[in-house]
C-alpha cells in the first residue's frame, strides 16, 4: 500500500468513528513532546551555529546521544536538561498543559 492509499484508508477509519485507545493517544502525546525538545534544542544549535559534536562535547555527551536527542528519540533526565541548556548558554523553558508541550531555549543576555 502506498502512502496515498494509507492515508486515505486512515481518514476513512477516523470518519467511521473509529477512536485510537488511550495508550496510543497517551503514546503519541510523549511523543510529542520528545519532538519538541529535540526541535527546541536543534533550533538552539543552529542559532549558535555549533555542531552536534561541539554541543555533545559542552554538555559531557556523545554526538550520537545529541543526534539521537534531537531527533526525538530519548527521554532526558533533569541533570542532563541542565547541561544542555548551560551548554547551549541558555535558560529552559518548558510548559506542559495535558498532551501539549511547549519547550523554548532562551538565550542568556549577553
Amino acid at each position: 500500500m502506498n502512502h496515498t492509499r494509507w492515508k486515505l484508508a486512515r481518514e476513512r477509519t477516523h470518519a467511521e468513528g473509529y477512536t485510537e485507545p488511550a495508550e496510543v493517544e497517551t503514546m503519541r502525546a510523549e511523543i510529542r513532546m520528545a519532538f519538541d525538545l529535540g526541535q527546541a534544542v536543534y533550533d538552539r544549535r543552529a542559532e549558535l551555529g555549533i555542531s552536534q559534536s561541539e554541543l555533545a562535547k559542552r554538555a559531557n555527551m556523545t554526538q550520537p546521544q545529541v543526534s539521537k536527542l534531537e531527533l526525538g528519540g530519548t527521554v532526558p533526565t533533569l541533570p542532563l536538561l541542565a547541561r544542555l541548556a548551560k551548554a547551549l548558554d541558555a535558560s529552559l523553558n518548558i510548559a506542559l498543559d495535558g498532551d501539549t508541550s511547549t519547550v523554548v531555549f532562551t538565550a542568556h543576555a549577553a
